[in-house]
């Protein structure tokens, strides 16, 4: 499975993230908006008005939030390319299917990024394997997709990308540190020897890893928002996601893994 897939095609999609998911008015988001209501900045051909202005526009809750490609997926193949505003009758399902669907492309996503680890090569054929079942997943039907258990089908996965991530991490040398799931909220890591480290699940909000070396440390499910990045090394950082980095603050010389794109509102070093 391609990067690609498993990323947001909004060209393809029935602008699902802006209308099945809710937000309250806040710092993240200028307005009150709930489940099943179209966002007011939702065009007629679903796609957002004012895409290029999010974050000036009170919408910077928008800029770090990536449906893995879920959206297209439920639009084009769940749903057969019939919309919500051409078949009202299936919104409500089509809004329900769409986090779970989500969800099995989020594990699609870490998957096929395991599949790439040389480190891992002794599991590539039980990563094989579960890529293949979620994949089945993901062409279900809508009655299918409703009824599923993803915290079961995570269940089943996440000890395989455990296993992934510990192959990967011994490979740094030393007594790599863990810290997953930690609260490191407003943390002081400036510098910060990070290498190799488990920071699964961990909340770094607001946290100062500016010049920290977060090389092959696993960042799965890691809240880095408004966590200061400048001069961060994340050379091969496992399962970092872009929405993760979106949320983050950095500059021009933070390292970030190949395949990454610097967040346009970052600043220069």
């Amino acid at each position: 499975m391609s990067s690609e897939t498993l990323r947001g095609d909004c060209a393809n999609c029935f602008g699902l993230c802006c209308v099945a998911l809710p937000f309250a008015r806040s710092a993240d988001f200028a307005v009150d908006k709930s489940s099943g209501e179209p966002c007011r900045n939702l065009g007629e051909d679903f796609r957002c008005s004012i895409h290029t202005r999010l974050r000036p526009s009170g919408f910077s809750g928008c800029t770090v939030y990536d449906c893995f490609g879920a959206g297209q997926k439920v639009s084009q193949v769940t749903f057969g390319g019939v919309s919500w505003r051409e078949a009202p009758e299936t919104s409500r399902r089509m809004y329900e299917v769409f986090p779970v669907m989500r969800q099995l492309h989020e594990l699609l996503r870490y998957l096929t990024e395991s599949l790439t680890l040389p480190a891992a090569r002794s599991l590539h054929g039980e990563l094989w394997r579960a890529l293949a079942r979620v994949e089945q997943l993901t062409e279900g039907t809508a009655d299918v997709l409703e009824k599923l258990d993803v915290a079961a089908v995570r269940g089943e996965i996440n000890p395989l990308l455990l296993k992934t991530s510990a192959l990967v991490r011994a490979t740094a040398g030393g007594r790599a540190k863990s810290r997953r799931g930690a609260d490191l909220i407003g943390a002081r890591l400036r510098g910060a020897k990070l290498r190799g480290a488990d920071l699964r699940g961990a909340l770094l909000i607001a946290a100062d890893l500016s010049g920290a070396d977060l090389t092959l440390a696993d960042l799965i499910g890691a809240d880095l928002r408004d966590a200061d990045l400048s001069g961060a090394d994340l050379t091969g950082a496992l399962f970092l996601t872009q929405p993760q980095l979106n949320a983050a603050r950095g500059d021009t010389a933070t390292r970030l893994p190949e395949g990454f794109e610097r967040p346009s509102h970052w600043r220069s070093a």
